[in-house]
């Protein structure tokens, strides 16, 4: 998909992550629950860099998605100029602490992330419907008992 079809996908896929978490998913034992915040605040510091006034002061998964979301949804309209913005900006560089890089780049992959992480909340929910243990307790690495 290309970087059009991400943005179009943007609030929905943080729609689905959202609900659900909400609805209970436990993302503990998944990558989910340490680079779902990191990636919100990275995604925060490009929207930041090209003019947002995003704040973020939770750690939580759901509750740093929740608080940027609000934010997101508070200035809609200007936010999604914003991100079409930065993505029409073939140039724009931004700092980061492994040194510079293009922020179209870095949004682009922000929002291949939340894609991704969408499709992986849809794939445990639908686990969870159909009564799947979670991955943590699913019998792998141990024998399985008949």
């Amino acid at each position: 998909m290309e970087a059009a079809g991400y943005y179009q996908q943007f609030e929905r896929n943080l729609e689905i992550i959202i609900s659900g978490l909400e609805a209970g998913l436990d993302v503990r034992a998944t990558a989910l629950n340490t680079s779902l915040p990191l990636e919100v605040y990275v995604l925060s510091e490009v929207l930041n860099q090209g003019g947002g006034q995003f704040r973020l002061t939770t750690d939580t998964p759901l509750e740093r998605l929740r608080e940027f979301y609000a934010q997101f949804r508070q200035n809609e309209a200007g936010n999604e100029a914003l991100l079409q913005r930065i993505l029409d900006d073939k140039k724009a560089m931004m700092r980061t602490p492994e040194g510079r890089v293009l922020t179209k780049e870095m949004l682009i992959r922000r929002l291949e992330y939340f894609n991704e992480a969408a499709r992986q909340v849809n794939v445990m929910r639908n686990q969870q419907a159909l009564g799947s243990p979670p991955q943590s307790r699913s019998g792998i690495g141990a024998e399985l008992q008949k």
